[in-house]
């Protein structure tokens, strides 16, 4: 007797526990019931309690439109059902609705309840074979996890974490929402169409806010987004965490702000941004509070919620519904406590019915309520409740509705049923016996096609992904509308943005960033410690561009182009070379000129005093060949100045060579003839002039210019200069210029007149002291100094120049060797004959 009484007392704890006040349910009767789960009544304001020591009803603070509307779409699709002689014919569907108040105690208390509805339970009602809900993802894992050895199946119609898409875990759960990947990935798409780099982040402080956060960083990453911050909000301590976020808002400098919240939390959210007058942000919504009429509706949030562009579930219309809204009347439906309540809300009387019961949920149904009239009526009030023009989780409900009606048909025909068509159909397994398991195996297979002519199907656990794109826009009234802007079909999206109104007021993106773009021409340079989205602009390299703007990298110009001078775009080099229109042309170029005028004007000279001493006393013959070299010496400049050709780069090098060897080739033989003249002077000696006649010092001249010519006869004939553009030279400009095919060549060349000034310059050091007044190897000795140490510097500098510069290099120390020797050779004879001439005479040059 004492472990029959112990069974029975643990029996009552088990009832206390589990079993659900009647009064917080409203049920219909059915051959097969079907269960729902709605959260009718306002989320609690204080924390969660312990599970086992939940008072009852005392924290459901008033009445939820919107879930009463869900509710009342089931109600209506179980009835549109049982008048449809085609689905479940003769088959009566009936339901048994609970009240969760958003509590996950609740929730698992009343799908328990409804689960083992059965004899050995506390309640005497039918189990239920499958559940209808809930909103929550949270409450949905837990939901599918429990029931899940039972295989009953659940179909929620608002639970979107991604989560839920796991079959390996969540077998037996169903929805008719799509999951928050599609959502989050919109959302994501948006931030980057718009360039909003730098946003921040409030979400709920469960699975689904979760989850949907970790997705969208994992959607943004790499993409150039980042989150300044993220902020949780919890709905039993909203009022606290609504404050600290909006405190976070207003200092960030982040101006769109992304939200996963309940309506509810966000309207708390946007109360404490109206305090403080942040009005400036602009917010991206998720599906769980981008249509709520009740936010839209409330003129105390509008200047901070005006512009909001949310995600939401995609709208239909339920033809029919609107009617059986306006049609419900409390003494028509007496056990249906919410009606009750709603009708107390809206009209303030407690209506009459012909049972007399108690309310639990609203203190307005007090004994003090006036009773209705009974002309109270929904036909002809204008009410968020019996809108229907877009109906979104509604319309989830009702598809759940006909995906459960739908399986259950599928389970309970007889494929070789014989009855005639238009007969009711014949059932191979009794409605009152259906197995979870066997349901859930046909609702996997659901392929249906809706009363609104929508193809329905599950993939998984989830159905194909739609959403609508809407835009909260003022209302002359104060308050706010949603504006259909776009729509997203799987991960596309189509989007209106001239139908757009921002937060700013204006057709306007609003900007978002932590650092503007960097405009093209530069590149981004993060910094170091920060976030990506923060950066620096750095000026693009020298011969890079970058031709966008926000580039990561500036990128380089090909050899024949060159950047712009805002590095946006590469643009052809010029070519550059030694034009005579330039300032250092016209200086070559002059000096050229003069240089050949000069000993063109010495020639005269020369030739109008041949007949003084000074001439005749330095061989007048060798002196007008040596001038006319020297003409050509300067004369040949100017073929280095001025567009190259092919013509022109072989013959620039070829005067040069040969014109300076003639000219160092003269002076040698005058030397040498200096050196014959006075050595023949010496006893013994007078044969020595024999060979160093006139016509000998012509043929010495003529062999060693033939020599010359020879080597560049060969040098032009087998790999002579052409003109090339040299790229490797950095800048706007391509220098074009002769390029040296043959290193050799050149060198032969110019070695052959070193070894002849060399030569030369030796000869004349030795002669420098030999008696008379005017010994001319004194003036050759320097000339041949200056020309010498001119062309040993011309190597290095020649080697080392850029470009145009070398052939300036070329050309000035052919100008300056030239120089050298007219003025160190010709010079003081010049200063003799014209301004000295009582020194123009042969005994003055004889005297020692």
């Amino acid at each position: 007797m004492g472990r029959q009484r112990s069974l029975v007392s643990v029996k009552a704890i088990m009832c206390s526990v589990w079993d659900t006040a009647s009064n917080d349910s409203f049920s219909q009767d059915g051959d097969v019931i079907i269960g729902g789960l709605f959260n009718v009544h306002f989320i609690p304001s204080v924390i969660e309690r312990s599970f086992t020591k939940l008072p009852r009803y005392e924290t459901c603070t008033g009445l939820d439109l919107e879930p009463l509307k869900y509710m009342y779409a089931m109600t209506f699709a179980v009835e549109e059902i049982n008048r449809n002689s085609s689905l479940l014919p003769g088959v009566k569907l009936g339901y048994r609705i609970f009240d969760c108040c958003g509590r996950y105690p609740w929730a698992l208390k009343a799908a328990m309840s409804m689960v083992g509805g059965d004899s050995h339970s506390c309640s005497l009602t039918r189990p239920v074979p499958l559940l209808i809900g809930e909103s929550s993802s949270t409450i949905g894992i837990m939901l599918s996890r429990i029931l899940g050895p039972l295989s009953v199946p659940v179909i929620s119609y608002m639970a979107s974490c991604p989560c839920l898409s796991d079959r390996r875990q969540f077998p037996n759960f169903f929805r008719t929402i799509p999951s928050d990947i599609y959502q989050v990935r919109a959302m994501a798409q948006l931030a980057v169409r718009f360039q909003w780099t730098w946003i921040g982040a409030v979400h709920e402080n469960s699975d689904y806010g979760h989850l949907a956060i970790q997705a969208f960083q994992e959607e943004i990453e790499g993409k150039g987004v980042c989150l300044e911050f993220i902020e949780s909000v919890r709905r039993e301590t909203i009022m606290n965490d609504a404050k600290r976020a909006a405190v976070t808002i207003q200092a960030s400098t982040a101006r769109v702000v992304i939200i996963f919240c309940w309506y509810t939390d966000v309207k708390n959210l946007f109360l404490e941004l109206a305090k403080r007058n942040v009005t400036d942000r602009q917010f991206v919504a998720s599906e769980a509070w981008s249509t709520s009429e009740d936010l839209l509706q409330d003129a105390a949030i509008s200047k901070v919620a005006s512009g909001v562009l949310g995600v939401a579930i995609r709208s239909s219309t339920i033809p029919g519904f609107e009617s059986y809204l306006r049609r419900l009347q409390p003494n028509l439906r007496p056990k249906d406590q919410f009606l009750r309540e709603f009708w107390e809300t809206e009209f303030g009387c407690s209506p009459e019915t012909t049972e007399s019961y108690e309310s639990t949920f609203s203190s307005s149904s007090s004994s003090s309520s006036p009773l209705c009239r009974g002309t109270e009526s929904l036909e002809a009030v204008q009410h968020p409740f019996t809108d229907t023009s877009q109906l979104r989780v509604s319309y989830n409900v009702y598809l759940a509705v006909y995906a459960a009606a739908h399986a259950l048909h599928s389970l309970l025909s007889c494929p070789n049923s014989d009855n005639p068509p238009g007969n009711n159909f014949s059932t191979c397994i009794s409605p009152k016996n259906i197995k979870p398991i066997e349901l859930l195996k046909h609702l996997n297979n659901v392929n249906i096609t809706t009363p609104q002519g929508e193809m329905f199907h599950f993939q998984g656990a989830d159905i194909p992904a739609k959403y609508d794109l809407v835009n909260w826009q003022n209302n002359p009234e104060g308050t706010l509308k949603l504006v259909l802007v776009g729509h997203v079909d799987g991960f596309d999206i189509q989007l209106n943005e001239s139908a757009i109104q921002w937060s700013t007021g204006s057709s306007r993106v609003p900007v978002s960033v932590c650092s503007e773009s960097c405009p093209p021409g530069t590149r981004m340079a993060n910094r170091k410690g920060e976030p990506v989205c923060c950066f620096d602009c750095i000026q693009c390299a020298e011969g890079e561009i970058s031709n966008k703007t926000g580039s990561l990298q500036c990128d380089r110009c090909p050899l024949e182009f060159w950047p712009n001078d805002e590095q946006t775009s590469c643009v052809p080099r010029q070519l550059d070379f030694l034009s005579f229109n330039e300032t250092l042309g016209i200086t070559l170029t002059t000096a050229a000129v003069s240089g050949a005028t000069v000993t063109t004007a010495v020639f005269v000279v020369f030739l109008c005093y041949r007949q003084t001493p000074v001439v005749r006393a330095n061989n007048s013959e060798l002196s007008f060949l040596l001038l006319l070299s020297l003409k050509l010496c300067f004369l040949c400049s100017l073929v280095f100045i001025g567009r190259p050709s092919v013509w022109s780069c072989r013959f620039q090098q070829a005067a040069f060579g040969i014109s300076f060897v003639l000219c160092v080739s003269c002076i040698l033989v005058k030397t040498i003839v200096v050196l014959a003249v006075f050595r023949s002077a010496r006893p013994g000696a007078e044969a020595l002039m024999k060979w160093f006649g006139p016509g000998q010092q012509r043929g010495s001249i003529c062999i060693f210019t033939c020599i010359q010519i020879i080597i560049c006869a060969i040098w032009l004939s087998l790999s002579p200069p052409v003109p090339k553009q040299d790229l490797d030279v950095h800048g706007s400009k391509v220098t074009l210029e002769c390029a040296t095919a043959s290193m050799v060549g050149f060198s032969l060349v110019l070695g052959y007149i070193g070894l002849l000034a060399c030569t030369c310059l030796i000869l004349a050091f030795l002669a420098r002291k030999l008696p008379d007044n005017f010994n001319e190897a004194k003036l050759i000795t320097f000339s041949m100094l200056i020309f010498c140490a001119v062309w040993v510097a011309f190597v290095p500098a020649y080697i080392s120049s850029p470009g145009k510069y070398v052939v300036a290099v070329e050309v000035f120390a052919i100008l300056a060797s030239s120089y050298g020797l007219l003025l160190c050779i010709f010079a003081p004879k010049c200063f003799i004959i014209l301004l000295r001439p009582e020194k123009n005479t042969k005994k003055h040059l004889m005297t020692r």
